[in-house]
């Protein structure tokens, strides 16, 4: 739940710091950017907090298993940033328009 709220707090600030002129591809960029991050620290940190080797075991030694699970998790994980990066950025959206 600390990764979800920190990756949360992380797209109020992107939000509110990327430039307007990128709109919509903008939007998708910092987006996918995001979920990188959130993959990546999930994948890394290994399952349930056990090493890679440990992690790896319990997926029979398929690294594709282990990030499909990463993957996974990370999707559903999600929605929380991807709500806070869209609440900002249609706001402001919606104040240039003003």
């Amino acid at each position: 739940m600390t990764l979800v709220v920190a990756i949360a707090g992380l797209a109020l600030v992107l939000g509110f710091t990327m430039p307007l002129r990128w709109g919509v591809i903008g939007f998708l960029g910092v987006a996918v950017l995001l979920f990188i991050c959130q993959f990546g620290i999930n994948a890394g940190s290994g399952f349930e907090g056990t090493s890679w080797e440990e992690s790896l075991i319990l997926f029979e030694g398929s690294v594709m298993s282990y990030f499909g699970f990463n993957l996974q998790i990370t999707a559903r994980s999600f929605a929380l940033p991807l709500f806070a990066l869209a609440v900002v950025v249609v706001g402001r959206f919606g104040r240039r328009l003003n």
